[in-house]
């Protein structure tokens, strides 16, 4: 989409454009801009009364259970983005996730503050389709497939003129829409070009793992005829079988080919890509960054997945798997200690010990432990993540063992394989076991006893063959005592336990920078003194995840063959927080989060909604914590 700076003269317009709806009846035209008039009029089709001041807090009455269970491929690949832009954006404003109904998954950031000044109905299970509130960001990008953006006064309904908001579509893998990603505040729009970057970078990564987990099975590759955009909102997506044949195309990738998805698919390896399904799948075994001379040039490539051997491929032409410690000594960078963990930790995944890492939100947990994985004998075996903080607890103990059909209402037809057989050979990675409820804990406990699994409604228990790593950002110890984690499971997970250095604690801040860039696909761009001392005097709340995000933006905004970033490629929003620091902390990461909180239910006499809200989070969100804790 092309953005532009909406004037005030515009919004005088709009403003008008609605009285004179109201008097006359009918859109006037040639007053308002030309996607908000096409939007106005189907608005009026649908029956809609621009003066409505109702709010319509609840469309539809879908359970919530069933609502997620629904939506939870989506929910699972936008969880990291969702954190991260609550993280940046969510202190004036909410950051919306809803499925391709326009029906709401998950509202996060200042969500108390926007319903008590006028937006009640943003909740989940409410829909926001154009029928239902009229012109809307989140409802009108569906409808227009596009980016879009809504200012003051744009918006169908009057009652919604004093906010803004910028939306971008979801698409999966064989190009339909799976959903919406949605940044509102109240005001109008401001920086709107830095906020529908920020969103589309957001939704790239999104579309990257829903890409990559819709075909477990077969090789994915990112591509661009640019080197400097692989790893960028400009990156195609292909899926090639083990012949080498096209499976399926993301829609970047349909632009840069210059063919629409149909004639794509299914075409072979040597047409498009210049080589042989079994000479590229050899090339593309050996990992990395390469390139490939194609009809259209030179194409530069990376693997994202080679989860499986094929036959296909001969022996003599596969590279020897490169060794994983380069991969595990980049990850300590300078810091000898770290390295010496990360080394034993491996010999221990390698000898069937489990491992355990302890870090704070951010910290790489789930980066060490696909490395860990990599380095591992099961390296050609399936690495299933599970976040069991982002799990809703109704449906976790479904999702980690799986269930047969009619096992439970709304359950999936045909069952559901669970996350623990679906790692069967390979490796289960459990992020955030401290969150996981009590009940669960005993369950999981006897499954890695006993190493056999039943799905709900099945009698029959199979084996599985697992290495487990774990993580957590909490003190596991503490949580025993408190009698919150069960101390038979603590010992079960706690075979070799690895802390990884918060990103302020570590010295090499120039070196894990430039392993960044070399990950984003640019290798030779430095970073400027004036970017680097700025980067080395901030606190990094969000850790190596908001590095790498920092990182990326400032990729995003450098001109063709600029060779480094300086303080010029960062938008003032960036550069205002990074100039602010935070304060050090002191003590544990739990005592420190106790202590705000207390002093937050203080200041607000115990009204835990203005609490959330003065500390940046959700309210579901402190209640987990207020239940973690035991305060109040």
């Amino acid at each position: 989409m092309t953005t532009r700076t909406i004037s005030s003269d515009a919004l005088r317009e709009a403003h008008l454009a609605r009285e004179r709806l109201q008097q006359e009846g009918e859109v006037p035209s040639g007053v308002l801009r030309e996607e908000i008039d096409a939007s106005w009029r189907r608005s009026l089709g649908h029956g809609l009364d621009c003066a409505s001041g109702t709010e319509q807090a609840l469309d539809t009455r879908i359970e919530p259970d069933v609502l997620l269970a629904g939506n939870r491929l989506l929910l699972d690949a936008a969880t990291p983005e969702l954190d991260y832009l609550q993280q940046r954006q969510g202190h004036d404003g909410v950051i919306i996730l809803a499925n391709a109904d326009a029906t709401i998954l998950s509202v996060e950031g200042a969500r108390e503050r926007m319903q008590s000044k006028g937006l009640a109905d943003i909740v989940q299970g409410a829909c926001w389709s154009e029928a239902s509130r009229g012109t809307n960001a989140l409802g009108t990008a569906l409808v227009e497939k596009r980016a879009t953006q809504i200012d003051c006064g744009e918006h169908f309904l009057d009652r919604l003129s004093r906010f803004s908001c910028t939306s971008v579509p979801i698409e999966g893998p064989q190009g339909t829409l799976l959903g919406v990603l949605d940044m509102t505040r109240e005001g109008p729009l401001s920086g709107p070009r830095e906020s529908l970057s920020l969103l589309s970078l957001a939704v790239f990564q999104i579309e990257a793992r829903l890409f990559a987990v819709s075909h477990p099975g077969q090789v994915v590759i990112a591509f661009h005829y640019r080197r400097q955009y692989l790893d960028s909102a400009w990156q195609g997506l292909l899926a090639l079988g083990l012949d080498g044949k096209v499976l399926a195309v993301s829609g970047q990738a349909c632009q840069l080919l210059g063919a629409n998805r149909e004639s794509l698919v299914g075409r072979r390896s040597e047409d498009l890509l210049g080589l042989r399904g079994d000479q590229l799948l050899a090339r593309l075994y050996q990992g990395g960054v390469g390139s490939l001379q194609t009809p259209k040039g030179e194409l530069f490539y990376k693997t994202l997945q080679a989860p499986l051997r094929s036959h296909a491929v001969p022996v003599s032409a596969r590279a020897p798997r490169p060794a994983a410690g380069p991969d595990l000594d980049a990850l300590a960078g300078n810091h000898p200690r770290y390295a010496r963990a990360l080394r034993m930790a491996r010999q221990g995944l390698v000898n069937e010990l489990p491992v355990l890492l302890l870090g704070e939100t951010g910290s790489g947990k789930e980066v060490v432990a696909r490395a860990l994985h990599q380095a591992s004998a099961r390296s050609d075996k399936p690495f299933v993540a599970v976040n069991c903080a982002a799990i809703p607890e109704g449906l976790i103990e479904s999702e980690l063992f799986g269930y047969r059909d009619g096992a439970f209402t709304g359950s999936r037809r045909g069952g559901m394989v669970g996350r623990l057989q679906q790692a069967h050979g390979g490796t289960l990675f459990l992020d955030e076991i401290g969150d996981m409820p009590l009940a669960l804990q005993a369950r999981l406990l006897r499954v890695l006893q006993e190493r056999k699994v039943a799905p709900l409604g099945a009698g029959e228990e199979q084996d599985i063959d697992v290495a487990l790593i774990c993580a957590t950002h909490r003190d596991l110890k503490r949580l025993v005592e408190e009698k919150h984690f069960r101390e038979d499971l603590y010992y079960r997970v706690n075979g070799i336990s690895v802390k990884l250095p918060a990103l302020r604690e570590r010295e090499d801040l120039a070196e894990l920078a430039a392993g960044v860039l070399a990950r984003l696909g640019a290798p030779k761009v430095k970073l400027s003194t004036e970017l680097l001392a700025l980067l080395r005097e901030y606190h990094w709340p969000g850790n190596i995840r908001q590095l790498e995000m920092v990182l990326r933006t400032a990729l995003a905004m450098r001109e063709e063959g600029e060779e480094e970033l300086g303080l010029e490629h960062l938008p003032d929003s960036t550069l205002d927080e990074l100039s602010a620091g935070e304060r050090p902390q002191s003590g544990s990461i739990r005592e420190n989060e106790l202590e705000l909180i207390r002093q937050a239910l203080e200041r607000h006499q115990g009204n835990v909604s203005a609490a959330a809200d003065a500390l940046g989070i959700s309210r579901a969100t402190l209640y987990r914590k207020l239940k973690q804790l035991k305060v109040g």
